[in-house]
């Protein structure tokens, strides 16, 4: 099996201590990426530890793929205990950090620990640094990485930046990388943010060397001639699709479509793309940099998660004031889809829908914690009392799009995933619109032969988030080529995502997760006897919990602080 190369880096920015740890057997057995973040966190940090205190850590690893030359590689993976869902987590990023941290010569990085003072960590290949930034207190994302290309020299493609969501410690904060790319989901930002990093860089010309199969070069040439809709619009293409068949959240989840889809919809956000954006080594080039030329303002994006947060969800009909939002959540390091949902859930409470004024200032104040928006950091769960409003999230994790309610094995995948309600954790929509071949379609209604579906689904996914592969590839990666770039047995490689999704599974039940965790906000078809059935695919107990014999005597030190 092809693997990444490399010691791990421990960070203790408490300390201010580097220690080179050797892994060359996990990193054998754990390819990479997430696989490889899950196994550390699992091992590494206390199974009692507070996700806003020192003993928390954040593990950071790229994958064999990202020693090739092929599209859909440009991305890495982080995991840590998230403050949001107080359950192991993984997020992924695009851009271009992934190479740039392979230069290093580790196969992960891990920061743990709380400075006194605020600092940005720099990560080479001769070594770690420690910087004190008290004047970046508080400073954008775009703020922080112009500093440090000024003072060092290094684009922000080297960067993975704190905003000032993460310093006060929402508990969605992102961490972003190239400026406008997101390790999104699970609040990682306010994971550094307690600690009082500001920013770590990566660089180095220390890459160790992984030999990826030609077929590389074959599917980046079929990437670069594709006329795929998403080169045009992202994942925006959806947002009417979507609204057709009654998957798009709107009102706060009050509705299952949306009059006014057709002004947010992906058309709309082609014509404000004014330039091709892409990944590091990808041909595919999905991403959106948008402007809209009578105010002047750029961003990235907004995809279609954010469409629904800010658009339908928050009733926003004009895809400028959605791009807005999406630029504010960016600088100030917010994921887009928890807070949306949160200001959603806050213009419900005070029947604002549509009030986009309202909007942009309510997520300033989340960000610094200010008004209602320090209430509002916190998350629907916590929250949706004192709005009186319904709790539209599952473990914590505020919902992204592709209702449930209309495609329904969606739904059961909502439910028992680790991560909480994340479609890109399954990600089983595409079986159910359909967006796949009809032979490999699924009815959306009900819950029939679906459960194995999503235990196979799941299991890829965290191959692909630690090779590491972009979920994008979907239709250039088949199983045939996946076992041919990564030297693997397909089965074998599903094993071991299924281990991966074990530890996770493992790591929260010693938090206290177990069956009453997997539910669902609304009720559908099936839904008891389709958990079951998922739990009996992945051999764990009917309570949802792992067999304790899986991982005896995995246990994390008791946590001090």
């Amino acid at each position: 099996m092809k693997h990444v190369r490399g010691p791990l880096c421990s960070v203790d920015v408490g300390e201010q201590t580097a220690e080179s740890v050797p892994i060359d057997e996990l990193v054998e057995t754990y390819l990479g990426g997430r696989a490889l973040g899950t196994k550390l966190a699992h091992d590494r940090i206390p199974f009692d530890a507070d996700p806003l205190g020192s003993k928390n850590s954040v593990f950071f690893a790229t994958g064999p793929l990202q020693h090739s030359t092929m599209s859909f590689t440009g991305r890495m993976s982080a995991t840590g205990l998230s403050p949001l869902t107080n359950g192991l987590l993984s997020s992924n990023a695009g851009g271009f950090l992934s190479r740039n941290f392979t230069g290093t010569g580790y196969s992960a990085v891990e920061i743990t620990g709380e400075s006194d003072d605020l600092v940005i960590v720099h990560v080479t290949d001769d070594g770690v640094e420690f910087e004190s930034v008290p004047d970046l207190e508080e400073a954008t994302v775009s703020e922080t990485c112009d500093y440090i290309e000024a003072e060092h020299g290094l684009e922000a493609e080297h960067t993975a930046v704190v905003g000032p969501g993460g310093e006060n410690e929402v508990r969605f904060a992102s961490l972003m990388t190239s400026k406008e790319r997101a390790f999104g989901r699970g609040g990682l930002g306010a994971i550094l943010g307690s600690k009082n990093v500001k920013a770590i860089t990566f660089d180095g010309e220390s890459t160790h060397e992984v030999e990826i199969p030609p077929l590389q070069m074959e599917v980046h040439g079929e990437a670069a001639q594709s006329d795929h809709i998403m080169k045009r619009q992202g994942t925006s293409s959806m947002t009417e699709f979507a609204n057709m068949v009654e998957a798009l959240p709107t009102h706060y989840f009050s509705e299952l479509s949306f009059d006014g889809a057709e002004g947010i919809s992906g058309d709309r956000v082609e014509e404000k793309k004014y330039k091709k954006g892409t990944c590091s080594a990808c041909a595919f080039a999905c991403k959106l940099p948008t402007r809209d030329e009578e105010s002047g303002l750029e961003t990235e994006g907004p995809e279609y998660e954010t469409v629904m947060a800010f658009g339908s969800n928050s009733g926003v009909d004009d895809i400028v004031d959605v791009m807005q939002s999406n630029k504010l959540c960016d600088e100030l390091g917010l994921d887009t889809i928890s807070a949306g949902d949160v200001v959603a859930a806050y213009l419900a409470s005070e029947d604002e829908f549509g009030n986009v004024e309202l909007i942009h200032e309510t997520v300033e104040q989340i960000a610094y914690r200010e008004g209602i928006g320090d209430t509002l950091a916190e998350g629907v769960e916590r929250i949706h009392d004192d709005l009186g409003v319904e709790n539209w999230s599952v473990k914590g994790m505020e919902f992204p799009a592709h209702d449930g309610r209309t495609l329904n094995g969606q739904g059961l995948a909502f439910a028992t995933s680790n991560r909480g309600a994340d479609h890109m954790y399954a990600e089983f929509y595409p079986y159910e619109y359909p967006l796949v071949d009809k032979d490999d379609a699924f009815e959306k209604a009900g819950l029939e032969d679906k459960p194995p579906k999503i235990v196979e689904l799941e299991n890829l996914n965290a191959i692909k988030d630690s090779a590491v592969l972009c979920k994008f590839s979907r239709d250039f990666v088949d199983a045939d080529r996946l076992e041919t770039l990564l030297d693997a047995d397909y089965d074998e490689l599903l094993a071991l995502g299924g281990e991966v999704i074990s530890l996770e599974r493992h790591f929260n039940n010693q938090r206290g997760f177990d069956r009453t965790d997997d539910t669902l906000p609304y009720e559908i078809p099936d839904f008891e006897a389709g958990l079951e059935a998922y739990y009996a695919e992945r051999g764990w107990n009917d309570d949802g919990t792992v067999p304790a014999e899986r991982f005896e005597g995995s246990s994390g030190a008791p946590a001090d602080d």
